[in-house]
């Protein structure tokens, strides 16, 4: 069909004309998948249409656009095949011009991919995996053999860290014609191969360091045992030797060994299964140790803000002992401490070492030979990069949806505009989460620190926070050793309106137990750090002799008011608390018991002549506190250490006189990520005083129960009398240890151990006598009370006669 010219012809001297072909079509023909248009957003030179007045002069600027629309095209990956043709024509008004033919030959589309062949890999996960790698290998794409290719690589590492070394993938196209030309359908055939089991590890050429203890160095290459088949482990991870490898030459740096060199295994085959499924292998591992270099001389450079003289002691390093790779790096954590404290922020160090028998490469043989005789010592020179100053610009916060800005802004100890104190923003921090409004801050997510684009040298920093329910809205019945069967309501709070106050009202009414209470604290007085508060409070309890008896009753009724204020002189982690209560006390014995243990005898020293009817308590309890642990209810690190001394009667009044000195030790300490150890050591005494002659029964000392030995009943661990009855001592020390294991964010299991005894007047401190408890604890964290569910399985040891050797329990809350 001949090509019409443009309506109106171009100027005699404009040079021949062009006329833009698009045929969209392969080379074999057949329909095109990408509509015209999209071509046409690629292409610079625009096609000639007859019923338009368009047309181009060819001279070598449309040359060169035409080689740039080549560029674009293929650049898409749309096509297989592209060449632009150009060749003379002659219009039909006689005209001699030129057209371009664009000759496309698609790609073939992608209708179906499925991958078969494969127990160890599902579909959906390797389709996760193309997608993190940005590969295109989905219904509906371009066939790509870069893509293919691509995505068998990934394959087959995805098998080899399962295991799998020797895996294979092919591919098959199948044409899909009801679907067009160009559409097929993409198999991918996976063998596995055998699975690589290590069997044995062997390191050869180490002399220094046994196989035993660099096995224990490697986290992912292990040998297998009798429970892989649940942990896997055993299984040779090609991918994650070179990380294992690096552990290895790591504990040998921090022993002072500074060329060693771990290289790639031989894989050795002990046997392959029939089957040929798995594969058992010995690693034997090459080691070249080297020399065991000791510290020559070791200086600074680089430092012009903080001096060599008080760097030098951050770092352990002492001249004539071995170099340990540890020891540099816990100096460079301090050092980046006190940098921080000073606001450079992005202070960095590395150290260069200038070993004494390092050899020329281009040495003579005598120089060489000399080198090597010297002594392995190594000269090391601490680079600082000190960085810039930084200062805060502006500190935000998110997800505080009902606490108050003010509430958080009086915890931190960073303010907008002064120096950006890294030791500050982790005080900060750890002082937020031992709130427990919200969820532990922790990681970059929840603490992001940021350059500000307004100024130089300044950061913006943004706490990310979550707030959790502390509001406790109960209802409910249940039954406790202490309480018997009870009835009970609450709403407690420690975050009131966000304000940060703490209130409480509660009542519980039950067979044993009658409980009210209201109280109320503020943090934060006058918008001071000064904390106060007030409770008034009623409570009965009739505490039991054998299962069905009443032993003792007990009424108490009073008030007290608290005040608190930070201690900075000694931490900011500390605090000063005194807490004056006036208390009413009524007790009564059950008359009928104490006749039957004491025949009547009147002077019974403990049941005979004391505590029946009315005592007035007037006391001041002094506290002092130091507490850094990361969370009330889960925590992981940190200490708390807290000493009362309580003084009741004398120039204060009441009925009264006693003093009562108490201390309290508890110790977090992070073992792994989801792990730590938590120990508590507590010791006390009650002494009388005054008019006072012997100690009420009510201040006497009783242990037992899932706040202190959790495997015995509460108040059955002390001094007893022939009817097993408590007497209470006027001492006691209590020591419990745990080990936590986080299952999820809301479960926790740990095992315990506790121990402890409570000692009668004129007895010592006995270790020996101890009461014992062990065990396993599940605790869960209900969410609408706020606190930890408890499972005790408890096994008691070194018991009473009378308490159980097991027991299982329910509780609430924590232990300490």
């Amino acid at each position: 069909m001949p090509i019409p010219a443009p309506a109106k012809l171009p100027p005699a001297d404009s040079g021949p004309i062009v006329y833009v072909l698009i045929p969209c079509f392969d080379k074999q023909g057949g329909s095109s998948v990408v509509e015209p248009q999209t071509y046409l957003y690629y292409m610079n030179v625009r096609p000639s249409l007859p019923s338009q007045d368009r047309w181009v002069a060819y001279d070598d600027e449309t040359e060169r656009t035409l080689k740039e629309d080549f560029k674009r095209l293929w650049a898409t990956s749309f096509l297989d095949d592209l060449t632009i043709e150009v060749k003379d024509y002659n219009f039909t008004n006689g005209v001699i011009g030129k057209i371009v033919i664009y000759h496309m030959e698609e790609r073939q589309r992608v209708k179906i991919v499925d991958f078969v062949g494969s127990k160890e890999l599902e579909q959906t996960k390797i389709d996760e995996k193309l997608r993190e790698e940005n590969v295109q290998m989905r219904m509906d794409s371009f066939l790509n053999d870069s893509s293919i290719r691509r995505t068998k690589a990934l394959i087959r590492t995805m098998l080899s860290e399962k295991g799998y070394l020797d895996s294979t993938v092919t591919h098959e196209l199948k044409p899909l014609p009801a679907q067009g030309a160009k559409s097929v359908h993409l198999t991918f055939t996976i063998e596995e191969g055998p699975k690589y089991i290590v069997r044995d590890i062997d390191f050869a050429g180490n002399k220094a360091i046994s196989d035993r203890t660099l096995k224990r160095k490697m986290k992912e290459t292990k040998e297998t045992w009798m429970f892989s088949f649940i942990t896997k482990r055993g299984t040779y991870k090609e991918s994650k030797y070179e990380e294992d490898a690096e552990k290895v030459q790591g504990f040998y740096r921090d022993k002072g060994y500074l060329t060693t060199t771990v290289s790639n295994p031989e894989i050795r085959t002990l046997k392959t299964s029939a089957d040929g499924k798995t594969r058992d292998i010995q690693l034997v591992i090459p080691v070249s140790e080297g020399a065991r270099y000791k510290v020559g001389s070791f200086a600074f450079a680089d430092n012009k803000v903080v001096k060599s003289e008080a760097l030098k002691p951050i770092f352990k390093l002492k001249e004539g002992e071995y170099y340990s790779e540890k020891t540099v790096r816990k100096g460079l954590e301090k050092a980046r401490e006190v940098y921080g404290s000073g606001g450079y922020w992005e202070m960095t160090g590395y150290p260069m070492f200038k070993r004494h028998d390092e050899v020329d490469p281009n040495a003579s043989a005598e120089e060489k030979a000399a080198a090597a005789a010297k002594p392995a010592v190594v000269d090391i020179t601490m680079h600082m990069q000190e960085g810039e100053q930084f200062f805060v610009n502006r500190i935000n916060f998110t997800g505080n949806t009902v606490t108050r800005d003010r509430v958080i802004r009086r915890e931190l100890n960073l303010a907008e505009g002064g120096v950006f104190n890294t030791e500050a923003l982790k005080y900060s921090v750890k002082r937020l989460n031992q709130l427990g409004y919200f969820k532990p801050l922790e990681g970059n997510e929840a603490i992001q620190v940021q350059k500000a684009g307004s100024g130089k040298n300044q950061v913006d920093v943004t706490l990310k926070l979550e707030e959790q329910n502390r509001n406790q809205l109960q209802f409910g019945a249940g039954y406790s050793q202490l309480d018997g069967t009870f009835m009970s309501g609450s709403y407690a709070t420690s975050n009131f309106l966000g304000q940060g106050e703490t209130f409480e009202v509660a009542a519980q009414v039950g067979a044993r137990a009658k409980n009210y209470q209201f109280s109320v604290t503020e943090p934060y007085l006058f918008d001071r750090p000064i904390s106060g508060g007030i409770t008034l409070f009623s409570r009965k309890y009739d505490y039991m002799y054998g299962y069905d008896q009443v032993f003792y009753s007990e009424v108490r009724a009073g008030i007290a008011v608290t005040g608190g204020m930070p201690l900075r002189m000694i931490s900011p982690f500390a605090r000063i608390f005194t807490s004056y209560a006036y208390e009413v006390i009524d007790t009564a014995f059950d008359e009928d018991l104490i006749d039957g243990a004491t025949g009547g005898n009147p002077g019974d020293p403990i049941f005979g002549s004391l505590d029946r009817g009315r005592h007035i308590e007037s006391r001041v309890s002094p506290t002092v506190v130091y507490n850094t642990v990361d969370n009330p209810f889960a925590p992981r690190s940190g200490m708390r250490i807290t000493g009362t001394f309580e003084v009741a009667g004398g120039m204060l009044g009441g009925t009264t006189d006693y003093i009562r000195p108490d201390a309290e030790v508890i110790l977090y300490i992070p073992h792994t990520r989801r792990t730590a150890f938590g120990l508590r050591a507590q010791g006390g005494l009650v002494r009388q005083y005054g008019s006072t002659d012997t100690l009420p029964y009510y201040r006497r000392f009783f242990l037992g129960g899932e706040t202190q030995i959790r495997g015995v009943d509460i108040r059955t661990v002390g001094p007893l009398d022939s009817q097993r009855r408590a007497l209470g001592g006027d001492k006691f020390l209590l020591f419990n240890a745990e080990y936590y294991f986080d299952i999820a964010s809301m479960v926790r299991a740990l095992v315990f151990h506790d121990a402890g005894q409570a000692y009668a007047e004129g007895d010592p401190f006995n270790l020996r006598t101890l009461r014992t408890s062990s065990g396993v604890e599940m605790r869960v964290m209900m969410p609408v009370m706020n606190v930890p569910l408890r499972f005790i399985y408890a096994w008691n040891l070194y018991r009473d006669t009378f308490q159980p050797a097991r027991t299982f329990k329910f509780a609430v809350g924590t232990t300490f």
